[in-house]
This record gives C-alpha cells, sequence and structure tokens, in this order.
C-alpha cells in the first residue's frame, strides 16, 4: 500500500456512522422532490431542500426544459468563450441583470465556480479579501485562489470588520464578500453597516444571493433590494439550484466589472457553459416567480407558523430570520441520531456538523418551501418534538 493509500485508509469516520446505522448522507431519493419524497419506499417529509419557492417538480419549468433540449440538444459542447452561448444564455443573463438591479450579468455551469471564479479574478497580490467566518464554502475556496491578502471577521461582528478594514492600505482594492443570508444559521448579514463601512474605508462589496433569492426582496429580487441597498452593493451572486429550481449560477455588477470578468474568469471561460435544458428551467422559474408573488407570500406564511411553532415548543433556534430555521443539538453524534429518528417517523432534515459549523453548534436544518401546507409543517414539527424528546434534548 503506498502512502496515499495508508494516509486515506485511516479516514474510518463514515464506517462507523454505517455501522451504527447513523450515516446521514447520500439517501437516495426516488422521484421529485416536492414536500413529499419517496425513498426505498419510505414516503417522508421534505424539510431539507434548498428548493424555497418549491418549483423543482412544476411541470412549467419541466417543459421549458425538455423544449429546450429539443432545440439545442443535450449540451453545448464548449465553454462560452468559444462554441457554447446560446441565444438563451444571453436572454437569462440580461433577465437576471434587470431582476436583481445591475447593468449585466454572466451565467455559470455551477454557483460554486461563480464564486471559485470571480473572487480571485478582481484583487491582485496588494490587495485584500475579507470574509465573514460563516461565508460558504465556495466563497473560502474563492479566496483561497486569489494571491490577495485573506482577512476574516467574526460572524456579523461590525467592530471587528472594521478592525480588518483598518489593517488594510489605504489604496489597495478591499473586496469585501458575505453571504446575503447565511445557508446553516439562516440569518442575514448586516449589510446596512457593511455598506457604511465600505464608503468610509474605500471598499468594495460583493454579496452572495444564494439563499436570498426567490425569498426576500420586492419578487423575491434578494436580500440587497430587501434592506435598499442594491445600488451600493458592487457584485450581487446567485444560484439556479435554489429558487431557480435548476443548476448553475450567475454574477451581476456594473459592465467594467462583467467586461473584465468576461474575459478572465477561469470558471467561465475554461468550463463546459450550463446545459439548455438548465437554462431554459432556471429562466422558466424566474418568469414564475415574478408573475406569481403569492409563491413568495406563502412561503413566508409557512415560515412565520414554523418559526412561532418551533419557539412555543421550546426548541433553541437562534438568530434564524428565514426559511432556514437551525434546531440546535450541540452533539455530533445526537445530530447524527435526530436526523436517523427523524427519518424513520417520517421527516428528512440535515445534519450540519464541523467543519460546516463550530463543534458547539451542531444543529439539524429545518427549512421551508412555498409548496408545503401548514398541516405538512405542523406535522413535522410534532414529529420533530417527539425525536428531541427522546434524546432529551428538549
Amino acid at each position: 500500500m503506498d502512502i496515499l493509500h495508508q494516509r486515506l485508509a485511516k479516514y474510518t469516520l463514515p464506517q462507523e456512522c454505517i455501522e451504527q446505522g447513523i450515516y446521514p448522507y447520500f439517501r437516495e431519493i426516488e422521484g421529485k422532490q416536492g414536500t413529499e419524497v419517496e425513498m426505498g419506499g419510505h414516503k417522508v417529509l421534505m424539510f431539507g431542500s434548498n428548493a424555497y419557492t418549491g418549483l423543482t417538480g412544476d411541470e412549467r419549468v419541466i417543459e421549458a426544459g425538455i423544449k429546450a433540449m429539443r432545440q439545442y440538444g443535450s449540451g453545448c459542447a464548449g465553454s462560452r468563450f468559444l462554441n457554447g452561448t446560446l441565444d438563451i444564455h444571453v436572454q437569462l443573463e440580461k433577465e437576471l441583470a434587470d431582476f436583481v438591479g445591475k447593468d449585466e450579468a454572466l451565467c455559470f455551469a455551477t454557483g460554486f465556480t461563480v464564486n471559485s471564479g470571480v473572487i480571485p479574478q478582481l484583487v491582485g497580490k496588494n490587495d485584500y479579501i475579507i470574509c465573514d467566518d460563516r461565508d460558504h464554502a465556495s466563497i473560502v475556496d474563492g479566496r483561497r485562489l486569489a494571491f490577495a491578502t485573506c482577512l476574516k471577521f467574526k460572524h456579523n461582528d461590525m467592530e471587528d470588520l472594521e478592525r480588518q478594514l483598518k489593517k488594510c492600505a489605504p489604496d489597495s482594492v478591499k473586496l469585501i464578500v458575505v453571504d446575503g443570508v447565511f445557508s446553516m444559521e439562516g440569518d442575514l448579514c448586516n449589510l446596512p453597516e457593511i455598506i457604511r463601512l465600505k464608503k468610509e474605508y474605500g471598499a468594495t462589496v460583493m454579496v452572495d444571493e444564494a439563499h436570498g433569492l426567490g425569498v426576500f426582496g420586492k419578487e423575491g429580487r434578494g436580500v440587497c433590494n430587501h434592506f435598499g441597498l442594491t445600488d451600493e452593493v458592487d457584485l450581487i451572486m446567485g444560484t439556479f439550484s435554489k429558487s431557480l429550481a435548476s443548476i448553475g449560477g450567475f454574477i451581476a455588477a456594473d459592465k467594467t466589472i462583467i467586461n473584465w470578468l468576461r474575459h478572465n474568469a477561469r470558471t467561465y471561460i475554461f468550463s463546459a457553459s450550463a446545459t439548455p435544458a438548465a437554462t431554459a428551467a432556471a429562466r422558466e422559474a424566474l418568469h414564475i416567480i415574478q408573475r406569481e408573488p403569492q409563491r413568495i407570500q406563502h412561503l413566508w406564511d409557512v415560515t412565520k407558523y414554523a418559526l412561532k411553532r418551533f419557539k412555543e415548543e421550546g426548541f433553541e433556534i437562534g438568530a434564524t430570520q428565514s426559511p432556514i430555521i437551525p434546531l440546535y443539538v450541540r452533539d455530533v453524534q445526537k445530530t447524527f441520531f435526530v436526523t436517523k429518528l427523524a427519518f424513520d417517523k417520517g421527516v428528512f432534515i440535515n445534519p450540519v456538523i464541523p467543519p460546516a459549523c463550530a463543534p458547539q453548534d451542531t444543529l439539524v436544518r429545518f427549512a421551508l418551501m412555498a409548496s408545503h401546507t401548514q398541516e405538512e409543517v405542523e406535522r413535522g414539527i410534532q414529529i420533530l418534538v417527539s425525536v428531541f424528546k427522546e434524546l432529551e434534548l428538549l
């Protein structure tokens, strides 16, 4: 056995969890992701999805993808830079730019490659990237690829952000990158204060709206719109894999920034472009969101109901302000047991353990969709109450 295999063979945690019957990953879903899914002959309520608008199984979205495949084929066989640009890519980019309130947008094949491709191209070796310490892994990997100095500030701690800004050379680029909605805890970035500090220190701000689009702001335009600060934010990033019921991502900004990224972002010009089906599906989802404001209103109705009920039952849910509701367990093994028992009783939720959170902050993540009914939410809560009580967590 070579050195690599010797080293990797020591990683046995997954096998240990499988032996205990509490391994919570790669569970196979046998159909569309609706509010209830079939898994190995077992029907469970789905509270582990990021499909906030509930459109992944919508026939209009599905039909748009099918129609695009018939017209354009199954793939583009190249990058956007060369032979992979379709007219529907350009149309979607124009519509996304208008939706989030920026001059232009670029569509990437995945949301992860937006952050990992855009961030390192905005800064040089004498510049700075400043991130919230709970930013998404794609932001973390983007900063790792950069030659700039990387600084972190404590989660939503504006005094610490200012301390980091004071370390920066005044004439260097200071790129502040934050999640609009933090995907595990469900709280929002303190965007008003970030913008105040941006102006004071001459910084540039990029907001990841992966979990904000389709949820916050007018017609679901995101957290930047929600705070009325779209014009003050320099770059807005979003994904298609949540509210837009597809796969892919985009960056939106002014013409100067987009012109640079279009010709320099490596994950854009050296990756195959998004498939016709994924592009058309995201575009149709975007149209539906704007045509059906009642969809987002219902999402907030069930979210407010769930927040109220979890508080009444005594769950610790932190500072969430979104359809992402963390139920804190604060023990890795018990987090796995909560996930397993909930599944056995008919609820699909996701465990969150290090490195996605601090060891003392382990939780299960309960996420709402616009397609959930209040009755389904109440059923899910009752099951989780029984699980938490069984494990003496309530």
